[in-house]
């Protein structure tokens, strides 16, 4: 198994540490649902330094990552950020992934570069796939060891990070970032993105520098009830907002379409892989459609468990991601139905064993 940079800060912390994605990784310090309601309401910080970044530099970067992107990387001014995902032959998610315009200063003259962020479990695939479609002047460097990242997510990240930095974090708008001297440290990346939906920044710099940057953190934030959370609270913080996870809600075999991901599949911009797929799906139409339930109850709907149509006769569907809500308080989850079952208030229910449990089908997010 990998470790991450922080792997002996958890361990200190008395971290619940599981494998996750090749890595040793903590679910919880204390309880998943104390971790997610300190991030909802004031400020927690998460390791996510087994993440994968690439860069990819060169006269042609921008034609290489067109290509292999869904979304529009055309749009990019330097410090932008954005969301898409790579469509195999297939139509399938290959990943989804966030694009990063970066500055030109290490670049030859005519040349861009960008960073791809793409998830743990999919680093050497996501690398091969991208290499293999190369086809470019332009070259691809994995920067995943070396590089350490940590979010920081609340309403209070600003207050609790603004005296580690000359940064003026409150100018840094959502899905941009900035570069400069943060904790100490020159070249740091600060990116108003996150995974929870409570606000915040992920902090991208050196492996080396990482645990340093953590600390002072933690030393920062000590007044404003910051506290460390682990994958556990990342995953209700993620589901309440309705986003998917690659493995659970997306992975090679689900069309964009399907999972709601149109808005980042721009079809109208030039060749991309994946693109013809995406549009005979369109003019096919889908069979199936991600959606949003809360449960009735308190039992968890789990990934796997087929989901029936009301009168409990007719399977129309299974779950993907489920979860207690903490904020909610009461069961939440997303799934696959037929098209005729994916509008909000449509009552369905969930097999679990020799049980249905009732549930209804909820506009997403869920907060």
């Amino acid at each position: 198994m990998k470790k991450t940079p922080l792997l002996n800060k958890h361990i200190a912390l008395g971290a619940k540490i599981v494998p996750f994605a090749g890595f040793r990784m903590p679910v919880q310090y204390t309880t998943i649902s104390e971790e997610h309601l300190n991030v909802r309401q004031n400020v927690g910080v998460f390791d996510v330094s087994h993440m994968g970044e690439f860069i990819i530099r060169g006269r042609q970067a921008l034609d290489l990552v067109q290509y292999v992107i869904s979304n529009d990387a055309s749009r990019l001014e330097i410090g932008d950020v954005q969301y898409a995902c790579m469509i195999n032959h297939r139509g399938g998610i290959v990943d989804d992934l966030l694009v990063y315009r970066l500055t030109e200063e290490h670049c030859s003259r005519g040349e861009r570069a960008y960073m791809l962020v793409v998830n743990a479990g999919n680093i050497a695939k996501d690398l091969h796939w991208i290499r293999k479609n190369n086809r470019f002047d332009t070259e691809v460097i994995d920067i995943s060891a070396r590089t350490g990242l940590i979010a920081v997510q609340g309403p209070r990240a600003v207050q609790a990070l603004q005296s580690l930095t000359d940064l003026k974090l409150d100018d840094i708008a959502y899905y941009h970032f900035r570069k400069g001297r943060f904790a100490g440290f020159d070249n740091v990346l600060v990116s108003a993105t996150g995974y929870t939906g409570a606000g915040g920044f992920e902090i991208y710099a050196r492996a080396d520098q990482i645990e340093d940057i953590w600390d002072a953190v933690f030393a920062a934030g000590k007044e404003l009830g910051i506290m460390p959370a682990g994958l556990g609270a990342r995953d209700t913080l993620r589901l309440e907002k309705g986003y998917a996870l690659y493995g659970n809600d997306i992975n090679q075999f689900t069309s964009p379409i399907e999972a709601g991901l149109g808005w980042i599949v721009k079809t109208a911009k030039p060749d991309f892989i994946g693109k013809q797929q995406v549009l005979n799906k369109k003019a096919r139409g889908i069979k199936r459609r991600l959606v949003g339930f809360s449960l009735n109850g308190r039992r968890v709907p789990r990934l796997g468990y087929s989901i029936f149509d009301e009168s409990d006769q007719k399977r129309i569907g299974t779950v993907t991601s489920g979860t207690f809500s903490p904020s909610l308080n009461y069961p939440i989850g997303m799934g696959y139905v037929k098209p005729p079952y994916r509008k909000a208030d449509t009552k369905i229910h969930i097999k679990a064993g020799s049980k249905f449990l009732e549930a209804t089908v909820t506009k997403l997010p869920f907060l």
